[in-house]
């Protein structure tokens, strides 16, 4: 019996699997964020949205940086290879996406944190409140 999981078949494992292999170079999540953020990262983790949010809880160490005031002069005090993460309140956000977006522009290096904020809370971690790092 068909119904809308199974009336389309599956991609050839082939093809699935340079798919979901790309997608790593698209995001990362909240689990993989956490535990790199225990070390030297690797990555700047962006907070894109406005600063009211931010300041009601961030990922510590986390930089506020709104999508919409992403500039070449503000992104100039990183080296140009830099990668960043961006992350925005979560999957009902496109914020993070639209920084996304504005740093490839840019030609950065980027990902996004599939979840945002909700998936970190999710995940149970913690969260910074106030405008500090």
């Amino acid at each position: 019996m068909s119904n809308a999981v199974t009336s389309t078949s599956a991609a050839p494992s082939d093809i699935a699997r340079e798919h979901f292999a790309a997608e790593f170079t698209f995001e990362t999540d909240c689990w993989d964020v956490h535990a790199a953020l225990a070390g030297k990262p690797g990555f700047v983790l962006l907070d894109v949205r406005g600063p009211a949010m931010f300041a009601e809880g961030h990922v510590p160490g986390a930089v506020h940086l709104p999508h919409g005031k992403m500039t070449r002069s503000k992104m100039d005090r990183w080296p140009a290879d830099t990668l960043f993460v961006t992350y925005c309140a979560g999957p009902h956000c496109n914020g993070a996406a639209r920084g996304a977006l504005r740093l490839a522009e840019l030609g950065r290096p980027v990902k996004i944190m599939a979840g945002g904020i909700t998936g970190w809370v999710d995940e149970g971690f913690e969260l910074r409140k106030g405008m500090e790092v």
